[in-house]
């Protein structure tokens, strides 16, 4: 799986290896990824850690024959590589240093922004499932596929242009690959959630914070404060979000044959944000 250091990504991985799963771990991250696979092993499971980036070809290559090495062939895959700002996943805020690489809405998008992340949440998912799918393919017997995007590839969301557009593509991708790989028995799925407890949305809240105050006197509305919630965080008394654990259990049930039946579908999983 990729991006299965830390969040959604490592929750899912330490479920899966409770429930019997071999798990291979890729991410750039190598310490939070290490300590994922380490806890995994505590608990009796299975697992392996590779430290790659899914915008290279050569390092997805080297998990996939890690994984085809240690355990004879895969069976399922989750892509939940993906960044909201064009900066490394465990970098420090720092709002004036960093506010060419932060979310911009089209006008004050730079290059390097909106490039970096189609380059990670669009191309990165379609480089891992090419690579995902050759020996799925090759072993002839299916598999499930699972693309972890974001309501933001549902709807559109304020001021953030690139990350709207790339997670639009991250399930584009499962469409077509759900329309292309289904006389195979490869089932390709994804889930869409709104604020999940994870170091991104935590970033994302400074960021809104710290623009807030960069741009006291605006006389522009700020369109993102007109929602803000989902229905579950709106009728909760304390506005939680969802936790890693909720979308764990949705991502797992997909990958498991209990899902046998889903495929090309684009999971709401975001406490019914998008329902209204």
């Amino acid at each position: 799986m990729t991006g299965g250091a830390r969040g959604i990504g490592a929750a899912s991985a330490i479920r899966l290896a409770r429930e019997g799963a071999n798990v291979v771990i890729f991410d750039v991250l190598d310490k939070d990824g290490k300590e994922t696979v380490a806890q995994i092993r505590k608990e009796g499971g299975k697992a392996e850690f590779v430290k790659g980036d899914v915008r290279s070809n050569e390092d997805l290559q080297k998990a996939v024959d890690l994984t085809l090495r240690t355990y004879g062939e895969i069976n399922g895959a989750l892509n939940s590589a993906g960044i909201m700002a064009a900066m490394a996943p465990d970098a420090v805020f720092d709002y004036q240093k960093q506010k060419n690489l932060l979310p911009s809405a089209i006008a004050d998008a730079g290059d390097e922004y909106f490039d970096t992340l189609m380059d990670v949440n669009a191309t990165g998912v379609f480089k891992s499932m090419r690579a995902e799918l050759k020996p799925m393919l090759k072993q002839g017997k299916g598999g499930a596929i699972v693309n972890i995007c974001s309501i933001a590839g549902l709807t559109g969301l304020a001021g953030n242009s690139a990350y709207v557009a790339s997670k639009h593509a991250c399930n584009g991708l499962t469409r077509n690959g759900a329309i292309d790989y289904a006389p195979y028995g490869i089932r390709v799925n994804s889930v869409n959630m709104a604020a999940t407890e994870t170091a991104m949305t935590d970033m994302a809240i400074k960021y809104v914070m710290a623009a807030s105050k960069d741009n006291p006197n605006t006389e522009v509305p700020n369109m993102g404060r007109t929602k803000t919630l989902s229905l579950l965080a709106y009728a909760d008394s304390k506005k939680r979000q969802s936790t890693v654990w909720e979308q764990a259990a949705v991502i797992c049930f997909l990958l498991s044959d209990e899902a046998s039946n889903l495929t090309g579908a684009i999971y709401a999983t975001d406490g019914g944000w998008t329902a209204y």
